[in-house]
């Protein structure tokens, strides 16, 4: 009785084994699939963009955190803002456009610094 209760042991060691060693080259042949698909130029400069806009968000988000502006969403407003730069870019209005935003940048620093000091008690 000993004998078979061993041989039964065994024999389910060796199933569970067998088993471990197909999801073992399951994994592998998965993991694979997964760097050859990272590999490919779209799925390269996908992931170049997620990291730029999660460095802007990161960048940006600390910046505007104090300024009250805690609701806005960066990532829902990134296809506005690329619509907008594709119609810049399209009409070739990019030089207006940076003589603008550098004048509206002049004269938000000017309306700053006019702004006066608090008063200290």
């Amino acid at each position: 009785m000993s004998k078979e209760s061993e041989h039964a042991a065994i024999d389910a060691d060796k199933q569970r084994l067998i088993r471990e060693g197909e999801l073992y080259r399951i994994k592998v042949v998965h993991a694979k699939a997964l760097v050859a698909n990272a590999l490919q130029p779209d799925a390269m400069f996908h992931g170049a963009v997620e990291q730029a806009i999660g460095m802007a968000q990161a960048r940006l988000g600390g910046l505007l955190q104090p300024g009250g502006l805690k609701g806005i969403n960066f990532k829902t407003l990134m296809p506005y803002a690329l619509t907008v730069g594709s119609y810049i870019a399209r009409k070739r209005l990019v030089k207006p456009v940076m003589g603008v935003a550098l004048v509206a940048g002049l004269g938000v620093a000017w309306l700053l610094r006019r702004k006066p000091a608090p008063e200290q008690e």
